[in-house]
């Protein structure tokens, strides 16, 4: 089984506004309702990509109570805590104006909460992925990612770390199956601007050497690297198509990856899955479909 912990889950609302001005009513044009959060958007693409997984994390209030109704939509499992104080956050997105949103802060998540939520987390098994995604809420410390990868360590369970900054450089040590820096989160590591696939190679080398067993980097229009565990580098340039929604490509690169490896247990093909995926729904205006990720990937094998 596969689950994705996504701490502060939000309502996206999506809306485009024609002629924005500030100071003044500005009505909708067009607007969409989503389930957020960079966890739910690896279980959505896993779950269209026939991949069983469980949504975890934390909820709270009415807004809370409509993710979880929207998630279970969305046709896989989620076993989300619910905070009896606050309520889950809303994010308002432009899409007019790429980039342009406003998130909102989120409950905080109490001790005693987080203590039930571990021992949730004890029930994994052997073999089960556990994908670790996205920002954090400010109640919680930035060693939260390597606490839960220490409490659940020898137990035989993949860890899949998709975070930037501390989250992700405080887990190396407990040797995650798979991390996926961008470019410019993993220059920042290193105090470097990497610009090609070429020039990321070495980087991602590093952080294997500081523990983590693959490595992917996503590049946006530059394409992607893989170092791989059995000592492989894989390198893609990313595959034509008309961008339309970047917002989950980056997750969905993720999902794809984990899906192709749990196929095949090739780290070729789950490379190529996971640009695949990711590409499928950075062309799409929701998170790719099976059939949209098939195409991508038909034509990366025909080329």
């Amino acid at each position: 089984m596969v689950y994705t912990v996504t701490f502060n889950p939000s309502l996206d609302y999506i809306v485009s506004v024609k002629d924005f001005q500030m100071g003044m009513t500005n009505r909708t044009q067009t607007e969409q309702m989503l389930p957020g959060g960079k966890g739910i958007n690896v279980s959505t693409v896993l779950a269209n990509l026939g991949i069983e997984n469980t949504a975890l994390g934390f909820t709270a209030g009415f807004t809370g109570a409509e993710i979880q109704r929207r998630v279970e939509k969305l046709g896989f499992c989620c076993d989300f805590s619910e905070g009896e104080e606050g309520f889950s956050r809303i994010n308002v997105k432009l899409k007019d104006f790429d980039g342009t949103e406003i998130n909102g802060k989120g409950p905080g998540i109490c001790r005693e909460d987080m203590e039930q939520f571990l021992e949730k987390l004890e029930k994994l098994k052997a073999g089960d992925v556990l994908v670790l995604a996205g920002s954090i809420p400010e109640s919680l410390p930035n060693s939260i990612y390597r606490d839960i990868m220490a409490k659940l360590q020898g137990k035989g369970i993949h860890f899949a770390v998709d975070a930037t900054g501390e989250l992700l450089l405080n887990v190396l040590q407990y040797r995650p199956f798979l991390i996926k820096p961008n470019n410019h989160e993993l220059g920042e590591i290193f105090g470097v601007e990497i610009r090609t696939r070429e020039e990321a190679v070495p980087y991602a080398r590093k952080m294997q050497e500081k523990g983590a067993r693959n490595v992917l980097v996503s590049m946006a229009g530059q394409g992607a690297v893989l170092a791989a565990e059995d000592g492989q580098v894989y390198a893609l340039p990313a595959p034509r198509g008309t961008l339309v929604n970047a917002v989950g490509a980056g997750d969905s690169m993720v999902a794809g990856f984990l899906a192709g490896w749990l196929e095949k247990k090739d780290y070729g093909h789950a490379f190529k899955m996971g640009v695949s995926a990711g590409s499928a729904s950075a062309f799409s205006e929701f998170l790719a479909t099976r059939e949209e990720v098939e195409a991508v990937y038909n034509r990366l094998e025909e080329e």
